[in-house]
């Protein structure tokens, strides 16, 4: 018998796989490509909801106008009509994202784990082609890193080095690499790497250091899973369950 999806992540979870083995991408690459789908999804909505605001503001005002100032007449239909036509183009050039803005110790984390994540989606493209593999793997990271850092205090060392790492240190590697010109990408440096090699180094750095903090998050998770586990056996099991904790006449 077939088993079925446990929940909305396994159901997900088992779309990427089979898209990945349809088009020949990675799961990271498919889960990646869908969280930036997601945030373009939101953001449209958003926008959307926003024209709809605006226009049944100005639709109200109109009506008003008419019901206890006047008729608007002509000129006034003109105005409304370049009022709609203005909230129309407001709104289809405002950002859908955020502006990525400068790392700060004040940043919110949550703000620079989605920033990073929309970042490495837009560079994607302009990287080698092994250097978007290390930025698939990335980013898949990102989801737990995110939920985990917001439980604990900005000013924890292991927060801190992350929300560096991922505000800072991490962007900085990419935006350099895109500032040397493709020419000289081929000279060796120092330790006779290329400049895209040192690309990928730099970037498999990164994703070992961005797994060891989230393997350092989830310890205390793990511990207070395996202590409460210890719990229910020594409690339930070895003590005869409940019928050792039944009174005697």
């Amino acid at each position: 018998m077939a088993r079925h999806p446990r929940s909305v992540d396994d159901a997900i979870a088992r779309f990427d796989e089979m898209a990945a083995r349809l088009d020949g991408r990675s799961v990271e690459a498919i889960g990646a490509a869908r969280r930036r789908y997601g945030r373009s999804a939101a953001a449209i909505g958003r926008r959307l909801a926003n024209v709809g605001v605006a226009l049944a503001v100005l639709i109200v005002a109109t009506i008003g106008f008419g019901l206890f100032v006047g008729p608007i007449g002509l000129t006034g239909l003109f105005l409304v009509a370049m009022a709609t036509l203005f909230v129309l183009v407001f709104f289809s050039v405002w950002p859908g994202e955020p502006k990525r803005v400068p790392y700060s110790e004040d940043l919110p984390t949550k703000r620079i784990v989605q920033q990073l994540d929309s970042y490495l989606g837009r560079q994607r493209a302009a990287l080698p082609a092994p250097a978007t593999r290390r930025i698939d793997a990335i980013s898949a990271q990102l989801p737990m890193l995110e939920s985990k850092l917001s439980e604990i205090d900005t000013l924890d060392p292991l927060a801190q080095d992350a929300r560096r790492l991922m505000g800072k240190h991490l962007p900085d590697l990419i935006d350099r690499y895109e500032r040397v010109p493709a020419a000289y990408r081929d000279e060796r440096d120092g330790e006779g790497l290329t400049v895209d090699e040192r690309l990928v180094a730099g970037l498999d750095a990164a994703r070992v250091a961005l797994d060891d903090i989230g393997s350092k998050l989830a310890k205390g998770d793990l511990t207070a899973f395996e202590t409460q586990g210890r719990f229910i056996e020594n409690r339930y099991k070895n003590n005869g369950g409940f019928e050792d904790s039944k009174p005697k006449s």
